[in-house]
């Protein structure tokens, strides 16, 4: 079976309005850029994005809020977004936020196949409210369903033609979690090898968990809060 795409927009053949996305990456660091101008450019709208957060107000995710093609955010961080915040408060986007440690937890459960799952984080908050909890000794538990999705949205910064994937440090955020919990998994990587050239032992995300790989380009990798100190002045 073949899994290489010529680019984002080829990847996409079957997407549709109302789709759900698992979209990896921390913040604006791994975010999967091709698919995301990609889901832009073509106006897909109603989504329902699971992602540890929505982007900047311009950059990252922010840009499909900013184009009103969001229906509902699903994540654990909601800063660094004005935009977000405006349609929160106006009542024009849905929202579920959900710890980090539980959100990723939620998408590798959905992965593994298991379909709910008990944790202390949020017992007694309002995270807690309308779920089930249980007593496990002297302890109450909240449970929390699995959260897979229509599709996975990966950036790996290698890849081969079968979709094993090696990410590159923060940039690994969520990605192999995400990976396994898409009914259809697509990775962008920056560079795209042939099968048998990627150490094996350096493989996070094995190709059985990928349906689709092309290789992007043109990335920015967009830094959220870049912040710098004065150099010394010499003496």
């Amino acid at each position: 079976m073949n899994k290489v795409f010529a680019n984002a927009e080829a990847a996409l053949f079957d997407f549709r309005d109302g789709s759900s996305v698992l979209c990896a990456g921390f913040g604006l660091c791994g975010n999967p850029e091709n698919l995301i101008g990609a889901v832009h450019r073509l106006g897909f709208r109603d989504l329902t994005i699971v992602s540890n957060n929505c982007g900047t107000t311009d950059k990252g995710l922010g840009v499909l809020l900013q184009a009103r093609q969001v229906r509902k955010m699903i994540s654990s961080y909601v800063g660094e977004n004005k935009e977000f915040e405006r349609q929160f408060l106006a009542g024009e986007l849905e929202v579920e936020l959900c710890p980090q440690g539980t959100l990723v937890e939620r998408i590798r459960a959905a992965g593994a196949g298991i379909p709910a799952f008990f944790t202390a984080t949020g017992y007694g908050t309002k995270v807690a409210e309308g779920k089930e909890t249980r007593l496990f000794g002297t302890k109450h538990f909240v449970m929390e369903r699995a959260l897979g999705a229509d599709y996975a949205f990966v950036k790996a910064w290698k890849g081969d033609t079968w979709g094993n994937l090696i990410f590159r440090k923060t940039a690994r955020n969520f990605g192999p979690a995400m990976a396994t919990a898409g009914r259809i998994t697509i990775a962008e990587v920056e560079e795209l090898v042939e099968v048998g050239q990627l150490d094996p032992d350096q493989i996070h995300t094995p190709s059985i968990y990928v349906q689709r790989i092309f290789q992007g380009g043109d990335y920015r990798k967009p830094i959220e809060q870049r912040t710098v100190r004065p150099r010394p002045v010499a003496a």
